[in-house]
């Protein structure tokens, strides 16, 4: 891909501080940080129980800025990221989770234990989140269907 290994590990960590501010942001219910973090032509895709696609970066400032009040807080952890370059402005990555989410009042907080599967670009110099598809490995508290991650069956 690159001939510099030292500017291919510079745009690696670009990629992942993007993911690390959607994180952040999520929790600091700051929706227009968190939009920020998108290209202006996104989808995204947090499952089958999550309702439709949403598409565009104003819609997801929209929907995450409803969404997330919900929450009396949240918490999203992220490891194990993995970048593969499919070009100079184009990269794919996954994103294992774990996300925390207290609800108010008496019901049992939630947890989530999944991956994103994101489609990078770089746009204008800055790499942003194209495409999300949310997956989960495992669930407590929220009762809704979700994608799986797809491991293989005997």
């Amino acid at each position: 891909m690159w001939l510099d290994p030292i500017q291919q590990l510079v745009e690696r960590q670009a990629i992942v501080d993007v993911i690390y501010a959607y994180c952040r942001n999520v929790d600091l219910v700051n929706e227009a940080a968190v939009a920020d973090c998108f290209t202006e032509d996104c989808t995204v895709d947090y499952g089958p129980g999550m309702g439709a696609i949403t598409r565009g970066k104003e819609n997801i400032r929209e929907r995450l800025g409803l969404g997330l009040h919900r929450f009396a807080a949240t918490s999203h952890h992220v490891s194990n990221i993995e970048v593969v370059f499919d070009s100079d402005d184009s990269a794919r990555a996954i994103t294992y989770l774990y996300a925390w989410h207290r609800f108010p009042g008496d019901q049992p907080d939630a947890h989530l234990w999944a991956q994103y599967h994101d489609r990078m670009s770089k746009v204008q110099g800055r790499w942003l989140i194209a495409d999300r598809v949310l997956k989960v490995a495992g669930q407590e508290a929220f009762d809704i269907p979700w994608y799986p991650i797809g491991r293989q069956e005997k």
